[in-house]
């Protein structure tokens, strides 16, 4: 499926580039999220005559994420969680109650910019958290994890 990119999408290209996905992820994922048009000859023209508007709104999106980077930068994020006596957490803490937790200390976090490569947290201690705000911008959170009392 040929398709054109509306923005930048993470490992596939930058705004205005024409790509080739597979079926289903174009259908499913980048045209729905509007992320990227199928490149016929109109959408084309249109994309053309739209361009300036478009990385105008990149622009702006990506400004918005370093503003953004700044307030996450120094967050640290204190939680406890039932754990045994070795460490080993009762249960995990994931993207989504870091996210809660980020959002509960003041700083709008979303459960889908929170990456966690290494699977959730199963152990008490101190860990480094990646965040994504935008393809171009990433942070890390500290994450204190204790036991509770």
């Amino acid at each position: 499926m040929r398709l054109i990119l509306l923005e930048k999408v993470m490992n596939l290209g930058n705004l205005g580039d024409t790509v080739d996905v597979k079926s289903g992820y174009g259908r499913n994922f980048l045209v729905p999220q509007g992320k990227a048009v199928p490149a016929t000859n109109d959408n084309v023209a249109m994309f053309e005559a739209r361009r300036a508007e478009l990385e105008a709104a990149a622009n702006e999106k990506l400004a918005e994420a370093e503003k953004r980077r700044g307030g996450i930068e120094e967050l640290v994020l204190e939680m406890s969680a039932n754990a045994s006596d070795e460490g080993k957490l009762f249960g995990s803490i994931g993207p989504r109650e870091i996210a809660v937790a980020a959002t509960e200390k003041g700083v709008e976090l979303e459960k889908a910019e929170v990456i966690m490569g290494e699977g959730p947290i199963r152990e008490t201690g101190e860990y480094d958290v990646l965040v994504q705000l935008h393809a171009d911008v990433e942070t890390t959170i500290k994450v204190i994890v204790t036991s509770e009392e």
